[in-house]
């Protein structure tokens, strides 16, 4: 049996963003798309391993060393001393 495709506001329904989104991130190479005379086409399985390979990257983001959420990361450490060193000189943020 054959891969379903898509069009391209099918596939913004699925991913509840608007069509130019779709649109521009199929152009940008940034989502697994092909054009039929024109006309943007997505494979559903090439867009549900897609899903699932973004939601593992985002996983896999928010547990690394630059996203803590008790502000430990490399980050969040720069922006302090940042802040700690101009409150030492006596400038002002804000």
């Amino acid at each position: 049996m054959s891969d379903p495709i898509l069009t391209l506001p099918e596939v913004a329904v699925l991913l509840k963003v608007a069509e130019k989104t779709v649109y521009t991130m199929a152009r940008n190479g940034q989502i697994p798309a092909f054009k039929v005379r024109g006309q943007w086409r997505f494979k559903l399985d090439d867009i549900d391993g897609w899903i699932d390979k973004t939601k593992a990257t985002v996983r896999s983001f928010a547990r690394s060393k630059q996203y803590l959420a008790d502000g430990s990361g490399p980050q969040d450490r720069a922006a302090r001393g940042q802040i700690l060193g101009s409150h030492q000189r006596g400038e002002r943020t804000g």
